[in-house]
């Protein structure tokens, strides 16, 4: 049964980078699309290659992805 990893995508210059915060490994794409496939096939690159102690070393098991607000004092004009 396949494993579920979190995926953090977000814009950078005129791509996109997509990190697994569990793993701590990360790939980019011109499209959230291919950021999230080149991920996957990091990960997957990565679980075929490394001994299960370098998974097991690296692993974080807990990972939480949550949203938090904050004064909006520091935002430019254009992004309220």
């Amino acid at each position: 049964m396949p494993k579920r990893l979190t995926a953090i995508i977000q814009r950078e210059g005129d791509g996109y980078v997509a990190l697994c915060p569990e793993l701590d490994i990360a790939s980019q794409g011109e499209t959230i699309e291919l950021a999230r496939d080149n991920l996957q096939e990091a990960l997957e690159l990565f679980l075929e290659s490394a001994s299960p102690e370098e998974i097991a070393e690296r692993l974080q098991r807990e990972v939480v992805v949550t949203r938090v607000e904050v004064a909006d004092d520091w935002v430019p004009s254009t992004m309220k």
